[in-house]
């Protein structure tokens, strides 16, 4: 029965030292966190655009002008 890949690399990782095996294992780790973080965006970039927009503001002022009212009832001191 022929060998998996990946068995064939854990095979071939048994035969480094120690020293060339943590150093293999630093390289992996630093590369899964790249190619992470390039996949998947951060909230704050996500959101950055959205707030630079100027419908989004606009829309967020209208907003805020129809509730201006109920910022004196009291309850804006709870949140």
């Amino acid at each position: 029965m022929k060998m998996s890949n990946l068995a064939l690399i854990e095979a071939d990782i048994r035969q480094l030292t120690l020293a060339e095996q943590a150093w293999l294992m630093e390289q992996l780790a630093k590369s899964i966190r790249e190619q992470t973080q390039r996949q998947e965006p951060s909230v704050e970039s996500q959101l950055a655009p959205m707030a630079a927009d100027p419908e989004l503001q606009l829309e967020l002022r209208l907003i805020e002008a129809e509730f201006a009212g109920t910022e004196s009832d009291g309850l804006s001191g709870i949140l």
